[in-house]
């Protein structure tokens, strides 16, 4: 089922210009995704990773033309989604769905919970009333929940419910993929579980891919096939997970797990200096440079290329 490609990003890149002065002149780009460049496969999940203001979110957004790329080719089934008109893109998010990371948000306090999830339905124009209602009933027992919620309202439910709701909605239309933004990070961690076993369950019983998004590598090693780290806009590694856990190259990736927490185990936490780069202005050469404990001169001039050093074991690092 890993076998052929369902979605490709080319050197993706999404710019923020930000202007300034009387005559609001353009003063520079806040480089949210710099060059990016990842592909998923049929049943794949491909978990990104990195701090908080990487371009994670960003990424994801742009994949599903939320955010409008600045350059780069997002490839579909063959198809590049940056081409696609109103029409076409309406047919595309039928394919491909997003869950957000705070389900409170993401639902219409006003709606309710069979009307959210039906919405889906009906702007794709799929069933009449009848047969919309009993959609939604049978995706709410398929996400552990009853199909009487329906007649509920967001408030009336805890963060997990709501989360579940928003598995919901995303399923309904049938997709392939998925992009699961930061999913779990806004719930406990009982919660992450269920959360995490129930999207492990519906990938078997629907063959969906994922990009799932997150923050914590715990999270992300339960979910993933490969893993891609990403900072400051650009992919640092990418790998499988085993790969990643047992032979991390980049010192970015080796700073981050040394910071998951392990019980019984005394391990030497990798402590990075400084705060993430701005954006506007990142550093010249490789932008982790700066708070790098295996920093070397070439690293400050010149800019690390991601390449495959083996088996698919891809780093952009001057150290290879």
């Amino acid at each position: 089922m890993l076998n052929h490609k369902l979605l490709e990003a080319r050197d993706l890149k999404k710019y923020y210009p930000v202007t300034g002065g009387l005559l609001s002149r353009h003063r520079g780009d806040v480089k949210a995704v710099d060059g990016v460049s990842f592909f998923i496969k049929e049943g794949e999940t491909l978990g990104l990773v990195g701090e908080s203001g990487c371009g994670k979110s960003t990424l994801g957004r742009t994949i599903l033309r939320l955010e409008e790329p600045t350059e780069g080719e997002i490839i579909y089934r063959g198809t590049d989604v940056t081409r696609l008109d109103k029409k076409a893109l309406r047919e595309l998010r039928r394919e491909v769905q997003i869950i957000f990371q705070d389900p409170q948000s993401s639902l219409d306090p006003r709606m309710t919970v069979g009307r959210s999830i039906g919405e889906a339905l009906l702007i794709q124009g799929l069933g009449d009333e009848l047969e919309r209602g009993q959609k939604v009933a049978e995706m709410l027992v398929q996400v552990g929940l009853e199909g009487q919620h329906a007649a509920r309202y967001p408030h009336e439910f805890s963060s997990g419910q709501r989360q579940r709701i928003g598995i919901a909605r995303a399923l309904a239309v049938e997709p392939r993929l998925i992009i699961a933004d930061e999913p779990v990070s806004a719930l406990d961690v009982s919660v992450q579980a269920q959360i995490l076993n129930l999207m492990l369950d519906l990938r078997q019983e629907f063959g969906l891919a994922y990009l799932f998004i997150a923050h914590d590598l715990a999270v992300i090693r339960e979910i993933s096939h490969r893993i891609a780290v990403m900072y400051l806009g650009r992919i640092a590694e990418m790998a499988g997970v085993k790969p990643i856990f047992e032979n991390a190259l980049h010192p970015y990736t080796e700073a981050l797990l040394s910071a998951i927490p392990q019980v019984g185990r005394k391990k030497t936490r990798l402590l990075l200096p400084g705060s993430v780069p701005s954006p506007l202005n990142p550093p010249p050469g490789c932008r982790f440079h700066p708070r790098c404990h295996r920093v070397m001169p070439v690293c400050s001039q010149e800019e690390p290329v991601l390449k495959d050093v083996g088996g698919g074991h891809l780093v952009a690092c001057h150290l290879y």
